[in-house]
């Protein structure tokens, strides 16, 4: 099964260690994590998800995460070659990439699991670059915002044990006023 089969297969609360890239530091890869990360309860996440199921862009549904690690600790931890002998492919883009398509991957029997933290605190790229750091309604929608200030949404990898869960950070959005443009009438007998 290839990567794009095994993120499609990825069920709620599976984590997918995706790949390793190379960085510019030749003792360091960075690492990119898939989960489907379970709804929060009074989320309109899922039921938006559910409405769109049929469409391609909401089919990916996993949150990613990325570390930065270095090669050896890698190798030791995690038990995986993502040195220059590895079977590393180069990219259209030019990144060197090494596919890993790893479920559930574990350091000394802990779980490596995505954790959501939201937050009105921007790290200081989240503050330089608020229009694309700062959580919006779709792609180019309207920024959603809590008590009135931005929400930036950090995704972590954490280690836990077992099955167990990690806890999200997810801050209530402010509601917003509907306008209706025209009357609303009742079209019961139309």
């Amino acid at each position: 099964m290839n990567i794009s089969e095994k993120l499609s297969a990825l069920k709620t609360g599976e984590t997918l260690l995706v790949q390793a890239l190379k960085t510019k530091n030749p003792n360091k890869v960075q690492l990119e994590f898939a989960e489907r990360v379970r709804s929060v309860e009074g989320s309109a996440g899922s039921l938006l998800g559910m409405l769109n199921k049929s469409d391609d862009r909401f089919s990916s549904g996993a949150r990613r995460a990325w570390i930065t690690s270095e090669i050896t600790d890698v190798a030791e931890l995690l038990d995986i070659n993502v040195g220059d002998d590895a079977d590393w492919t180069l990219t259209d883009t030019g990144k060197d990439i090494l596919p890993l398509g790893i479920l559930n991957p574990e350091i000394h029997g802990m779980r490596m699991r995505l954790q959501i933290q939201e937050t009105v605190e921007p790290n200081e790229w989240q503050a330089d670059n608020i229009e694309t750091a700062a959580k919006r309604k779709g792609a180019d929608g309207d920024f959603i915002t809590h008590k009135g200030q931005y929400i930036f949404s950090n995704t972590n990898v954490v280690l836990m044990k077992g099955d167990e869960a990690p806890e999200h950070t997810v801050l209530t959005p402010d509601s917003v006023a509907v306008k209706a443009a025209t009357p609303i009438v009742d079209e019961v007998g139309l």
